[in-house]
């Protein structure tokens, strides 16, 4: 059945040919509401907006001929609404060897797929064979850049996943049915959501963010459950029996892990931003599908494999440890004898990566930051040289005029609101401000002195908005609007900005009633819920030391330092918070187990944890290779939430839960299973059976103490 699913997910998603595409609006805000207003006056002004840049050294009115035919090639192309004139007064840079025009479509053209860009070629072929080199900016760039290939971090990801899983298991056929089920599983869920992609706008980051994180979860799942079933076969079970006791056991941990993450997952809708939800939906799918996978397909493979699940044996076959000895039985008598010396000092770690996050600057990470080989990038460093950085980025003026107003009111009116838009520090250039058709609207274009990512920028349409336009226009009861891809950037930057704690809300009282309810602890959920917020602080501490401040960003491929695009911390928080609770639910399941058999709070804790530290360890490494194998990206965006992600993995899998959590149970004491009579009246009952078997330590830990 799931061959036949693989297959059919697969075929689907080429029948339909879903694609991808980035559309960063905010309906309602200002530059939208501009750009509605525009559209309804001049259809074929108010478009996704792009350009088309020439470049002859020798001068590109010597090409006019060629570039006259290319103006009109892209005219006749289906969904283009106008081409401006390339060699008009303003689109020829002073030194002639550079010119553009700005083209305006009636959808994205990142939508319409890599036929419409050969298409473009096509058109523009003849200013080519003139000997103009030319290039394509904006929405246009984006769609002409290189489709996202994952290939190399796909198998780079799962090349380490195979040699940690043998290493771990000791045998092939152990260490190939945990992979081999997520494989299927991952990528039956990119089937579906490419089949998905036909009707709904996903992001061109969501198929590769699901991949991640669908193939990071599928392979911890697929551990976990047959780690469990292994140590069910040596101690005796027979095979049914062994996966029967597995899913009622680490098949309900999978459960409850998988739910909090898809929950986190679909919380980025209540940032009431579609496109950030649907990232957070393709990433929910995969992880849905991984989930459904490890606890029907994974059962499935090992009843197949049957008794003979270490045949091609490494060495000797080693499971769950029914207790913890050796070094890892001192490590656990050292946390439980001075448990707050342990906790404080985990915490202080971790407080101290997370300090670059106090100068996390959210921005735009811009053309100017792609491969110097993508057509956008050349467009845009064309463009900057040519006519200042600003000109990249122009913002559109759009004045909505009261009803009555004469040609001679409208004159007036522009030529002062000219002057006053001129007059701006950080305007390098203002349009003449023309009216349309109807004499409804006046529009113009205003060109800033910095670049569209810059904050200067940013501060720039703060001031056009918020003061000069309403202060010039009130005396004729006008409205003004600053519209354009790059107000419409800033808005939604500014938005996400605003509605970050609402997602950070969602998704802590979600996981908070779901362990609530899991473990039936106030303490450990709350406790839980505080130590995600700091396992994701330090994440947003690394991305911001490598990315904003430099450390190391050559090595990732970086020319210099980026601003930290304004929805991953969103993403990273939604992911992080999910995934941290992967490894909560594990241990404190196991530990709850014990507890619920009849150990102590201190034997408990120490058997849990000698149980799952090293299969958490061993998924922790696992997930993190997938997560930074896609750092060979091209997309910065994609780096981005690989770092960010990897390291959340890494420091939450060892300092949090193998250091700061069992610490801090070892503190709690009886606190931890403390549940008020009123609240364990009305919690549903989802806690784990208790352990079949109560193993004794050699020892048992020495009474906690500071």
């Amino acid at each position: 059945m799931w061959i036949a699913l693989l297959a059919g997910a697969i075929a689907g998603s080429h029948a339909l040919g879903g694609v991808y595409s980035d559309t960063l609006t905010i309906p309602g805000s200002s530059a939208q509401h501009g750009l509605d207003v525009l559209r309804a006056n001049d259809p074929s002004a108010g478009g996704q907006g792009g350009q088309v840049v020439f470049v002859d050294r020798g001068g590109v009115a010597a090409q006019r001929t060629a570039l006259e035919q290319a103006r009109a090639n892209l005219a006749h192309l289906p969904h283009v609404l106008s081409v401006s004139d390339p060699l008009s007064a303003g689109s020829v840079s002073r030194d002639g060897s550079t010119a553009y025009a700005s083209i305006n479509f009636d959808t994205n053209p990142q939508s319409l797929g890599k036929t419409y860009v050969t298409e473009v070629d096509a058109a523009v072929a003849v200013a080519r064979h003139a000997g103009a080199a030319v290039y394509y900016g904006g929405a246009l760039g984006q769609a002409a850049a290189p489709k996202a290939n994952d290939v190399a971090s796909e198998a780079i990801g799962i090349g380490v996943a195979l040699t940690v899983l043998l290493i771990g298991f000791g045998s092939v056929f152990g260490a190939l049915l945990p992979l081999s089920g997520a494989i299927i599983g991952v990528f039956a869920g990119l089937g579906l959501l490419g089949m998905m992609a036909a009707a709904i706008s996903f992001g061109t980051s969501a198929p590769t963010l699901a991949t991640m994180i669908g193939l990071g979860v599928g392979i911890d799942y697929g551990l976990f459950i047959t780690t469990r079933h292994r140590q069910r076969l040596i101690e005796g079970d027979d095979v049914a029996a062994a996966i029967r006791e597995t899913l009622e056991g680490s098949g309900r941990s999978v459960l409850i892990a998988a739910s909090t993450v898809v929950l986190a997952m679909l919380g980025l809708y209540g940032s009431g931003i579609t496109f950030i939800g649907k990232l957070g939906l393709s990433a929910a799918i995969t992880v849905a599908v991984a989930a459904l996978a490890a606890l029907t397909l994974g059962p499935a493979l090992l009843g197949l494999a049957g008794t003979a699940i270490d045949r091609l044996r490494l060495r000797r076959p080693v499971a769950e440890p029914s207790s913890a000895d050796g070094a890892l039985h001192r490590y656990i008598e050292a946390l439980s004898r001075h448990p707050w010396r342990w906790a404080l000092s985990g915490i202080t770690l971790m407080a101290v990566i997370a300090v670059p996050l106090l100068s996390m600057r959210l921005g735009h990470v811009g053309p100017g930051s792609e491969p110097s080989s993508w057509s956008e990038r050349q467009a845009y460093d064309a463009i900057s040289s040519a006519f200042g950085p600003g000109a990249n980025g122009p913002f559109t003026i759009v004045v909505q005029l009261p009803a009555g107003t004469t040609p001679q009111q409208r004159g007036s009116l522009a030529g002062r609101l000219r002057s006053d838009l001129a007059g701006v520090q950080g305007v390098a250039g203002v349009s003449p401000l023309k009216s349309t058709a109807g004499g409804k609207l006046l529009v113009g274009r205003l060109v800033p002195s910095s670049g569209p990512t810059a904050q200067a920028t940013k501060t720039l349409l703060a001031q056009i908005q918020d003061r000069t336009l309403p202060a010039a226009l009130a005396p004729d009861h006008a409205v003004g609007y600053v519209t354009g891809t790059t107000a419409a950037t800033i808005d939604f930057q500014n938005t996400v900005s605003s509605r970050l704690p609402i997602i950070i809300a969602i998704v802590v009282v979600a996981a908070f009633l779901l362990l609530l309810a899991s473990f039936r602890s106030p303490v450990l959920a709350l406790k839980a819920a505080l130590l995600n917020l700091l396992s994701i602080a330090a994440a947003y501490g690394v991305i911001v030391a490598v990315f904003q401040w430099g450390w190391g960003a050559s090595l990732l491929g970086l020319s210099g330092t980026v601003p930290i695009e304004s929805y991953v911390p969103m993403i990273i928080f939604a992911i992080v918070f999910g995934l941290s609770m992967d490894y909560e639910v594990f241990l404190i399941s196991r530990i709850r187990e014990h507890w619920l058999a009849g150990a102590g709070n201190r034997r408990s804790v120490a058997l849990g944890l000698g149980q799952t530290a090293r299969v958490i360890s061993c998924a922790a490494l696992i997930m993190a290779s997938v997560f930074f194998a896609f750092l060979l990206s091209s997309s910065v965006v994609v780096k981005m939430l690989a770092l960010g992600l990897g390291a959340s993995v890494i420091l939450d899998a060892t300092v949090i839960r193998l250091l700061i959590v069992p610490s801090l149970m070892f503190v709690f004491d009886a606190a931890n299973w403390w549940t008020p009579a009123w609240l364990d009246r009305v919690l549903p009952r989802l806690e784990p059976p208790p352990a079949p078997a109560l193993p004794a330590l050699d020892r048992e830990p020495a009474p906690a103490g500071s």
